[in-house]
């Protein structure tokens, strides 16, 4: 099997919530199976700013289930989304 890169945007509650702390559990808590390859920050609109989570897993059913599940659960998260998934050759 191969391996898959999946881009995820984390979107925060508020402005006000402390992004440096979603990014650093995100860094600490990655489920077996899954590597961290980047994490970036996008402006949004009027100071909300979004979370671009780039990782890698094992290309197979539910390969990405564990890091959404995981990132959803974080303080201060209010959503995700999946905006890319692409097979690494």
């Amino acid at each position: 099997m191969g391996e898959v890169l999946t881009t995820m945007k984390i979107m925060p509650e508020s402005p006000d919530v402390d992004l440096e702390a979603i990014k650093s559990t995100i860094e600490n808590s990655m489920p077996e199976g899954a590597k961290l390859h980047d994490i970036a920050e996008e402006p949004i609109a009027f100071g909300l700013v979004a979370i671009i989570l780039n990782f890698i897993t094992e290309d197979g059913e539910g390969g990405s289930e564990a890091v959404e599940e995981m990132v959803q659960d974080i303080e201060g998260v209010a959503s995700i989304e999946i905006t890319g998934v692409g097979r690494l050759m």
